[in-house]
């Protein structure tokens, strides 16, 4: 494909760049149809004992909606969920070694597939034996996580920064185990200031000591519309950068890596693939 060549091409010369060993991971094909009613059966057969949430709010989805909205289910036998899984092995294996447990998904451009990546991959870790995963939503100016899981968040992450609100008032467990949900809330204007605050610091510290099997991932803004991402950064231990197949141009990767600098890129994911 002509496309997918050019994004070689374009990551080769942002490694060269960088003068790091920046690679590529995995690609993600498009999910499933809804009318997989399989899938949907292997979402709901979970094995792994769930915790129990004393304060955090259990507002339990609809599976078919899951697949709906494109949310791979975690199950043996679906191509998809096997390549997410493999996604998660490669992030897992370049992260904990040494101890990392926040990573970052972010794109170009809006659209490419960040957000679905994000969710997706927060599922698949819970799926870990020993792992719990926390999904936040930072995409503050046009928070998105919630409306695929098919719940109101009046609610979440804006409402810690600006008002004091407490985290545990704003978590939601979807009833997909070891799976916690932080929405964004209201859209804010002046999220780059919230998100590069000592607050959201301090915060991004705490989620990370609390506790030692929890996964955090935090779903962004695309780099290239606005400030919020690249301030948020620097808080994190990781990030990894979506780019869509025959969409996502070479100068907006160069751009992006820019951009980015010296900033712990664990590596891209070319998302919407036909091979």
């Amino acid at each position: 494909m002509k496309a997918v060549s050019k994004l070689q091409k374009a990551l080769e010369k942002a490694k060269e760049a960088r003068g790091d060993s920046l690679e590529s991971l995995t690609l993600v094909p498009e999910v499933p149809e809804a009318s997989d009613k399989g899938s949907v059966a292997c979402l709901k057969r979970q094995e792994i004992p769930a915790p129990v949430y004393f304060q955090t709010r259990k507002l339990p989805v609809d599976f078919n909606q899951l697949i709906q909205n494109r949310i791979i289910p975690i199950c043996h036998g679906n191509p998809a969920a096997d390549r997410i899984k493999i996604l998660r092995t490669q992030v897992l294996s370049r992260m904990t070694e040494e101890g990392k447990n926040t990573l970052l998904i972010t794109s170009a451009n809006p659209g490419e597939g960040k957000t679905l990546t994000a969710i997706n991959l927060a599922i698949s870790i819970a799926h870990e034996m020993d792992r719990t995963t926390l999904l936040v939503d930072t995409d503050l100016r046009k928070p998105s996580i919630h409306s695929y899981f098919g719940f109101e968040a009046s609610r979440g992450l804006s409402d810690y920064l600006k008002e004091g609100t407490p985290i545990s008032d704003l978590l939601i467990s979807p009833g997909i185990e070891k799976l916690v949900i932080l929405p964004g809330g209201q859209p804010m204007s002046n999220s780059s200031e919230l998100l590069g605050s000592p607050r959201m610091e301090a915060l991004v510290k705490e989620l990370k000591e609390r506790y030692p099997d929890r996964f955090i991932i935090f779903d962004s803004s695309s780099l290239l519309t606005c400030a919020d991402a690249l301030v948020f950064s620097r808080f994190i231990d990781g990030i990894l950068i979506v780019v869509e197949a025959e969409r996502t141009t070479r100068s907006d990767l160069k751009r992006t890596f820019e951009m980015l600098g010296d900033k712990p890129v664990i590596g891209t994911l070319l998302n919407k693939s036909r091979d």
